[in-house]
């Protein structure tokens, strides 16, 4: 059973994170909502991979294979999320990386200076 608080919670911080990017005009602040989408999904992934009362998915004398599938908690959303946490975490390093270089270029961090830019 997905606890409905944690889950909620989630979803919540993905909403503000997209939000945040969508209508913020400082690419700081839109870094900032990057992340807390991507610390969101983190959340809801683990969320739906929660058991209540669950033990570890080891099949031994409490857990046996018939009940397994009704008390082990699934690893496979962790482990989805611990690998999503060290992508995010690249991800949100390069953007802060190209932030600076674009002050550097024009002195400010407001996207509406980059309007001229050209591909």
């Amino acid at each position: 059973m997905i606890s409905q608080t944690v889950l909620v919670t989630g979803l919540l911080l993905m909403l503000v994170g997209v939000w945040g990017m969508l209508t913020q005009r400082n690419i700081l602040r839109i870094v900032i909502g990057f992340a807390l989408m991507g610390t969101g999904s983190h959340i809801v992934i683990v969320a739906v991979g929660y058991v209540a009362g669950g033990t570890a998915p080891i099949v031994d004398g409490p857990v046996t294979v018939a009940n397994a599938a009704a008390r082990a908690v699934d690893p496979v959303p962790s482990a989805l999320a611990v690998t999503a946490i060290v992508i995010g975490l690249a991800v949100i390093a390069v953007m802060l990386a190209f932030a600076i270089r674009l002050y550097e270029a024009k002195k400010t961090l407001s996207i509406d200076a980059f309007a001229d830019s050209k591909w």
